[in-house]
């Protein structure tokens, strides 16, 4: 049996950062079906909820319950990834979700809400390994560009994530034409981005990313540690403390304000007698901003450090939850402003966070790590997406807009604490 530091053998620098960018691109492919199988949930979930149920109350069940699977998965994902790497970790979370967009579509033209419920949970598992697939390209990256290489993965998933939703009313059509529900068609779109995701990568993520870097952090039996050809072990990370708790709590934060205002965004917009085409439109961009600017964003954080753009993040969603609240309903322009720093104080939180966790997790122990962090933001997530509904049910729009605005203002505190704890 080979062991872990065979793997890494013989592997010099320019191997080694050919390898990494190989990782990135085909990080990148399933990244881009990744993402528009992410997007049907968050674009359909609430309206084929309310249409099947009927009543605000139950328009947040959809993102709760899929949250809530995406925490499942991310354990799981985590779990597996640590023990096998990531090619078998991420290609088996997203599998699980193209099953669980096949069920959802048979859930509504059956008119079952229980095989709803229990597919969109499952359903929730693509929308984990999306998620988790952003640490892969960090595994064999230099460590002044872990969060560029954060960026690179999803700044990819934007192409499917834009698209998915600007396709709703012809996939509507599409599933019509099929004898379907109208409001399954972005969930076939789903479940085929997601099987081809899970191919991408169980095909062509080889060597595997995460179980290289730990062979090469392992000496290699006999190897003169003098010869150029022998790299060097990539340093460990030197972690503070506090930094795995500060990286989560500021991901938790964000994630819960950007899934409460998201989530009740196209009930909000119906309301108001917008189109499926316009809630398409603004849920598009509002992806678009959550993952098209990662390539300046990762440099950023990159360059001008993790707490100041977790605070800068803390300022664009209170923005996004004002704007949101205060534009009239039949604007479609300022709700898509709303929508779009929503969009972009996530993507600060989340490449700011993340960066955190990379830089205070060691190998051994990184990708489990990884996982339940990412579980704690799918609850999050699940906690927000459950509350929207009722608090946009019990009081308006935009209380819960606002709201969600000034919850992100806890991160400020967060940061200025962990700025001097390092000190």
């Amino acid at each position: 049996m080979t062991s872990r530091s065979e793997v890494g053998a013989g592997l010099d620098q320019a191997r080694r950062t050919a390898l990494y960018r190989r990782t990135l691109a085909v990080v990148v492919v399933s990244q881009v079906f990744g993402g528009a199988g992410l997007a049907a949930g968050i674009t359909v979930g609430a309206l084929l909820a309310q249409d099947m149920l009927g009543g605000e109350g139950v328009a947040g069940l959809p993102t709760a319950l899929f949250t809530l699977g995406s925490a499942a998965a991310a354990f799981a994902v985590g779990r597996s990834t640590q023990r096998a790497g990531r090619r078998l970790g991420l290609a088996g979370g997203f599998l699980a979700g193209a099953v669980g967009a096949v069920g959802i579509v048979v859930a509504a033209v059956v008119d079952s809400p229980v095989l709803l419920f229990v597919s969109l949970f499952v359903y929730g598992s693509g929308t984990a390994t999306n998620l988790q697939a952003r640490y892969a390209g960090t595994d064999l990256a230099p460590d002044d560009q872990r969060a560029t290489a954060v960026s690179v993965a999803l700044v990819s998933t934007t192409f499917g994530a834009v698209a998915g939703p600007n396709l709703v009313e012809p996939l509507g059509r599409l599933a019509t034409g099929l004898g379907l529900p109208a409001l399954t068609g972005p969930f076939l779109l789903a479940a085929a981005a997601y099987g081809v995701a899970a191919a991408v990568l169980f095909a062509f993520l080889r060597p595997d990313p995460l179980l290289v870097a730990r062979a090469l952090a392992e000496p290699v039996t006999g190897a003169d540690p003098t010869d150029p050809a022998v790299p060097a072990a990539p340093r460990e990370a030197r972690p503070h403390g506090s930094g795995v708790a500060v990286g989560a709590t500021i991901m938790v934060l964000t994630q819960i304000a950007m899934v409460a205002i998201m989530t009740m965004t196209p009930v909000h917009m119906r309301h108001h007698h917008h189109d499926l085409g316009e809630v398409g439109f603004v849920i598009g961009m509002h992806v678009g901003a959550m993952f098209l600017p990662s390539l300046v964003t990762g440099r950023l954080v990159d360059r001008l450090g993790r707490l100041p753009m977790a605070g800068a993040s803390a300022a664009t969603l209170l923005a996004a939850g004002v704007v949101a609240a205060v534009a009239p309903g039949d604007s479609l322009a300022l709700l898509t402003v709303a929508l779009v720093l929503l969009g972009l104080g996530w993507n600060f939180g989340l490449i700011s966070g993340t960066a955190l966790i990379v830089d205070s997790t060691p190998l051994a122990t990184r990708a489990r790590t990884q996982g339940a962090v990412d579980v704690l933001i799918a609850l999050a997530g699940a906690g927000g997406g459950a509350a929207s509904g009722v608090v946009v049910g019990a009081s308006s729009f935009a209380t819960l807009s606002l709201s969600g605005g000034f919850l992100a203002l806890a991160l400020v505190p967060v940061v200025a604490w962990h700025r001097a704890a390092i000190r």
